[in-house]
């Protein structure tokens, strides 16, 4: 069993991405693991301002929600970070939050990749919604999961679900009308086995 800890950023309460989330939830714990979902509706994260309180033996300075997370984010096995698509990438709610790992870093005496801090070695996986479906439409969003998760923090990437097509910017929630949410569903049933 896994605790698996799903930050949900942005979007409507019931939009397609909290679908794909359900979905994703619900396959999961029929495999036995233990879900808890953050909504970052719900929970105010403001992005980092760069002060290097951090680094000098203090907590973040900012007194918002994401001090609340912080022991959630140390004692999951994994993080799962589900956004809609915003502007060709992730929700700024999901970039402050992701931003305010800093604050959680240790310094690291062999640094690799050119950073001087350490971050707890957690599995991560990417779920987005979009309305639009073209080649192209998601590929600012992976690139930064990518670049700031895997290669900069050094999380372990367990899986992207890009779920595109699922209606207009100004319509209803249409993921219902699409495979998603079944491949949300798989998705969740296996994530822990390999």
């Amino acid at each position: 069993m896994k605790r698996i800890l799903v930050i949900i950023a942005g979007g409507r309460p019931n939009g397609n991405t909290s679908q794909l989330v359900d979905s994703f939830a619900k396959g999961a714990e029929e495999s036995g693991n233990q879900i808890e979902r953050i909504s970052l509706l719900k929970t105010e994260v403001k992005g980092c301002l760069g002060c290097n309180a951090c680094r000098y033996g203090k907590p973040c300075v900012q007194k918002d929600g994401f001090n609340e997370l912080i022991p959630k984010i140390k004692s999951a096995g994994a993080i799962i970070f589900a956004s809609p698509l915003y502007f060709w990438t992730i929700s700024s709610r999901l970039k402050a939050f992701i931003e305010r790992f800093y604050c959680i870093a240790e310094e690291d005496p062999a640094p690799p990749r050119g950073r001087y801090e350490k971050y707890p070695i957690k599995e991560c996986a990417l779920l987005m919604t979009s309305a639009d479906d073209f080649f192209w439409t998601f590929e600012q969003a992976v690139s930064y999961y990518k670049f700031s998760l895997i290669n900069y923090i050094g999380f372990r990437d367990k899986g992207i679900l890009l779920a595109g097509g699922c209606g207009d910017p100004d319509g209803k929630p249409q993921i219902d009308k699409t495979n998603h949410l079944e491949e949300a569903y798989e998705f969740g049933k296996t994530f822990c086995e390999n």
